[in-house]
């Protein structure tokens, strides 16, 4: 198996794998499910690690009494991986950003010229950017990133980063807990988390449509 077909079957049989967790490592379950959310939004490098759908499935096993899981440890968790991985992210970009722009790889992705757009979009918009990113994959690892490289300032950032984090942690825990055990639910797990994944990626597509929409010269 290469690394994209296990990533993309763990996060489509996200369920069976976190049973599998907690069946072998107990309550080390806490501890990995923090790191993979840490990482998740962390690590500018991998935005593929499942977020929505490991919160959402997390909170379904500690709903469910036979795994001895609580709903309010993975809430504290989830929010420290969140908010500390964001942060996390905020200073590598600070740090690293102009360096990564004369990477070859990097540069790809995090130009200058395009950092310097990034400025002007935050300056814009930086509190609603920073807000609804934290609900979209891959954007929400991105997000901190470019942040940081258009000079936003961390205590705007984490205003809005701490406000999103609860929110998100919040709407997904709660989905699981009280609707993650329903018969429907666990038959057709797959298609839920692929629902979660659709759903979440709706306002960047929109955003996508309108900027291409966008007549010439206009940001």
């Amino acid at each position: 198996m290469t690394f994209l077909t296990t990533l993309i079957d763990f996060v489509l049989h996200i369920d069976q794998h976190m049973i599998a967790i907690v069946n072998t490592f107990g309550g080390w379950t806490y501890g990995i499910l923090f790191l993979i959310v840490l990482v998740e939004t962390g690590a500018v490098i991998l935005p593929f690690l499942p977020g929505d759908s490991l919160l959402f499935a997390a909170a379904a096993l500690a709903a469910n009494p036979e795994y001895h899981l609580s709903i309010l440890v993975f809430i504290v968790i989830f929010l420290a991986a969140a908010i500390g991985g964001d942060s996390l992210n905020f200073f590598i970009g600070r740090h690293l950003g102009v360096a990564l722009t004369k990477n070859r790889f990097f540069s790809r992705v995090f130009s200058q010229q395009k950092l310097n757009e990034a400025h002007g979009f935050f300056d814009k918009h930086g509190a609603m950017a920073i807000f609804l990113a934290r609900f979209m994959p891959i954007i929400r690892t991105l997000a901190p990133f470019v942040a940081a490289t258009s000079n936003y300032e961390y205590k705007s950032f984490i205003k809005y980063n701490v406000a999103a984090a609860i929110c998100w942690v919040g709407l997904c825990s709660a989905g699981g807990f009280f609707f993650g055990n329903i018969g429907f639910v666990k038959d057709h797990f797959s298609l839920v988390v692929i629902g979660i994944i659709i759903v979440s990626m709706i306002p960047a597509f929109v955003g996508f449509l309108k900027g291409r929409r966008s007549p010439a010269g206009e940001e």
